[in-house]
């Protein structure tokens, strides 16, 4: 399907929903190359996306997610990442300064694509094991702890 969609987005057409879904169903599963990846997001970034193309990828997304449950509030905390200016992490320094106030954090990201550190890095720093299972880092929550998620 990502080799159609690629060649539909090319020619500026929309994605229906379920298209988005099912070319997401192939980037989540491995089943699309780096290429064909990357020229799918190219494809759609220069046509534009629209809201049935959203919504069908973040149901993709959301069906291949590794889900935690637990029963407490956590407050889930990301940064943008690759802003190109070599900006400050604050995203993660704001992670376990709210952790030290007593809040579950879950901080996710990865190493650093266009900066000087990601969270990724800033964690392994500090000590953190940043290839802890999805089961110890929700585990972590409960001692107070700023729970890890790493991007693939």
């Amino acid at each position: 399907m990502i080799k159609e969609a690629i060649l539909k987005l090319a020619q500026r057409n929309d994605l229906t929903a379920e298209e988005a879904l099912e070319v997401m169903n192939e980037i989540m599963d491995g089943t699309a190359s780096p290429v064909q990846m990357s020229s799918y997001l190219t494809a759609l970034s220069l046509k534009g996306e629209n809201i049935e193309e959203i919504t069908g990828s973040a149901k993709g997304m959301r069906d291949h997610c590794i889900r935690l449950l637990h029963e407490m509030d956590v407050l889930e905390i990301v940064g943008t990442g690759g802003d190109g200016a070599n900006s400050f992490n604050i995203s993660t320094t704001s992670s376990l300064v709210i952790a030290a106030g007593g809040v579950p954090v879950a901080k996710h990201g990865n190493r650093a694509a266009s900066s000087k550190s990601g969270a990724a890095d800033v964690l392994e720093a500090l000590g953190v094991r940043i290839t802890a299972s999805p089961e110890e880092s929700a585990g972590w929550w409960f001692m107070g702890w700023t729970g890890w998620m790493r991007f693939p």
